[in-house]
């Protein structure tokens, strides 16, 4: 996409629409615009169709391009421009224009996940923390954190990895190295995987650096995000702290990308564009010749490959600063348990006890909502599903009902099997509920909190919570996966993993890296400030390797035993994937339009690339959509991209059949 030169008198723009059709459209400039001399990266009304819309112009022309589809006749004028200042930099088109060829989406698409969507025209004030500049004590650094500073600052090497163990300083080294980028002149983006959940890393960044924080994410208004994206275009924020989307953030000279807690699923979006947010700050980091850090005390084994080739340099640090030591972790076997029904086995319940006599805290962590798991028949062994979804209903005691976590489904629970109507039925599995009532019948005198999706009902809920358990005013706090990521309280002794092989049973190639890295962050919660910490880990299967190594702390070999399995069944990183998802309400166009999309990918299929499929997705059925699957496996991710957008591009499936395209997926679900 070129201007011509000069731009003055342009009387064309070429127009980004979020649409799913990659390419631009030649509009007229508005009327009595003629004096703006160069519109590029304004946003812009246009009709399109029957209805108004905004994009973003991409270039300008004084002339009609030759390339134009339309005659000039049937070319319409633009509406207006919508902003003052261009909201869209040259930076970011490139990157979006890469992004469409990589991730397979449109150019639209992907300018459109970047910047914010706010309606509001008017300045509306940012979000400036200029009230929480004092207060902040800076920490001396250890000479391991002073080491891993200059190291990352002084190094010609762009990929940086800060592993260490929880609770080992890694945010006081981040923020160490963005001060002396910031003391340069220079500009920091600094993701952490979900704001909410990290609302220490947060405010920690708010209270160094004060009114230059720019926050981005999605809890604010698209409004707030637009206020908050002109304050870093205008160099009034020079730091920005958000998760995954802040990658786009358009610093000014940027210095320095910080990724934490860089194994988080939560950086791969879940829609197109499916960009992994690493991938993005990779590629900037290179274009600008400046350094990334990543850090994490379970890096994704892709990471951590990069670090034994060295593609990507490793600084470790090994103790805990805040005075804590490492927890001691036991694994109890529940399939030897006495009680089969309690969910709370009788060691875990002793140091529940023991915690509560010291007037000292507990977490207890289970990634399973609602009540019991599923529904299920003793004499057929029928299971309720959901119709609209291929998973299991979840049995919510305080509403009884049976939903679906996937789509939201609900209904009263039978009183009978809907199969062979027997009435010898009942609720196998436990949730987060379930635990609750059990916790609060032994520890009647316990204050519990409960953190999980269904519990939370209002905005600020879930700080309000966290903010509460750290005061003290609750003694036991369970929850999802929620209360696994980047929290430190003071006060914390045991963490206790209620059911450690939930992840184990998914068909999944990273189930088992989930599974270590969920124990091992669970597992840092605890003792974090004072020695004697203690987690229990209960378990169905605990020889599984993932377990076995997560309770005894064999980080180095666990990594090498799970890189060896990877490259022996070929997956990443010893190889790349592309994923296709064929999606329809009607089951058979799914899975006609996967099979022939198999033809056309065999007929062009290059040397070195395996197809796996076409096959049902493991959840087959999602929000009433039936789902089939094609994986594409090569040493190569080039290769693919060719094939998928020749697929793409240039495949017509049925109308009710809608292609998903999914590069490097996270999950295979």
């Amino acid at each position: 996409m070129q201007n011509d030169s000069p731009a003055m008198n342009s009387a064309y723009i070429d127009v980004i629409l979020n649409v799913p059709l990659n390419q631009t459209f030649t509009y007229k400039i508005p009327e009595g615009t003629q004096n703006i001399e160069n519109p590029f990266g304004l946003r812009v009304e246009v009709k399109f169709g029957n209805r108004k819309t905004s994009g973003f112009v991409a270039a300008v022309h004084k002339t009609l391009p030759q390339n134009c589809a339309v005659s000039e006749e049937k070319i319409r004028t633009a509406i207006r421009y919508i902003d003052q200042i261009p909201l869209l930099t040259k930076e970011l088109l490139e990157l979006a224009e890469f992004m469409s060829g990589y991730y397979i989406a449109s150019i639209g698409e992907c300018v459109f996940a970047m910047i914010p969507s706010g309606k509001r025209e008017t300045e509306i004030p940012g979000l400036s923390f200029s009230e929480d500049e004092s207060g902040f004590k800076r920490k001396d650094l250890s000479e391991e954190q002073k080491n891993a500073v200059n190291g990352i600052l002084s190094s010609t090497e762009k990929f940086h990895y800060l592993y260490g163990t929880t609770g080992s300083g890694k945010t006081e080294v981040f923020l160490s190295a963005a001060e002396k980028i910031m003391e340069s002149g220079k500009g920091v983006i600094y993701l952490v995987p979900e704001i909410g959940l990290t609302p220490q890393v947060v405010k920690a960044v708010q209270k160094r650096f004060g009114s230059t924080v720019a926050v981005l994410h999605s809890a604010l208004t698209p409004s707030q995000r637009l206020g908050e994206w002109k304050r870093i275009l205008s160099r009034e924020a020079r730091i920005v702290v958000g998760a995954r989307s802040a990658v786009f953030a358009p610093v000014p000279q940027l210095g320095l990308i910080i990724i934490d807690e860089e194994h988080d699923s939560s950086y791969k979006a879940g829609s197109s564009p499916r960009y992994h947010a690493r991938q993005i700050a990779m590629l900037r980091c290179k274009k600008n010749s400046i350094p990334l850090v990543m850090g994490s005390a379970t890096p994704s084994v892709e990471s951590w490959h990069s670090m034994q080739n060295g593609t990507i340099i490793r600084h470790t640090l090994t103790k805990r600063l805040a005075g804590g030591e490492k927890p001691q972790i036991s694994c109890v076997n529940l399939s030897l348990e006495a009680d089969k029904e309690s969910c709370i086995s009788k060691p875990l319940q002793n140091e529940i006890q023991t915690a509560l006599s010291e007037k000292k805290q507990t977490i207890l962590f289970l990634n399973r909502r609602g009540f019991t798991h599923f529904f299920r028949c003793s004499s057929c062994g029928y299971e309720l599903k959901c119709k609209n979804c291929s998973v299991s209903m979840t049995y919510h005691k305080s509403e009884n009902r049976l939903r679906c976590h996937y789509c939201g489904y609900s209904l009263p629970p039978p009183q009978q099997c809907p199969k062979c109507g027997s009435l010898d039925i009942g609720y196998s599995g436990f949730g987060t509920e379930y635990i609750e009532a059990e916790v609060k019948a032994k520890f009647p005198n316990a204050k519990v909190v409960r953190i999980d999706t269904d519990s939370l009902h209002h905005k600020g809920e879930l700080q309000e919570k966290l903010d509460s358990f750290r005061k003290g005013e609750y003694d036991i706090l369970l929850g999802t996966q929620m209360v696994a990521k980047g929290l430190n309280f003071p006060n914390l002794k045991l963490a206790g993993v209620v059911l450690a092989d939930t992840a184990l049973h998914l068909p999944d190639f990273r189930a088992q890296e989930k599974t270590f890295a969920l124990i091992t962050q669970v597992a840092g919660r605890a003792g974090r400030f004072f020695p004697g910490g203690k987690v229990i880990v209960q378990s169905y299967s605990p020889d599984r390797d993932a377990i076995n190594y997560a309770v005894k702390g064999l980080t180095e070999e666990f990594y090498k035993n799970e890189l060896e399995a990877r490259q022996i069944l070929n997956f990443p990183p010893y190889s790349r994937l592309l994923r296709l998802v064929f999606r329809s309400q009607k089951p058979d166009a799914a899975q006609n339009a996967a099979q022939s999309a198999y033809n056309i990918l065999c007929k062009c299929r290059p040397q070195g690339v395996d197809i796996l499929g076409p096959a049902e997705c493991p959840l087959e059925m999602v929000n009433g959509s039936h789902r089939h699957q094609i994986l594409m496996r090569a040493k190569q991710i080039r290769p693919l991209q060719e094939m998928a957008k020749k697929l793409v591009w240039g495949f017509k499936p049925p109308k009710d059949v809608y292609i998903e395209t999914d590069t490097d997926p996270v999950s295979l679900l």
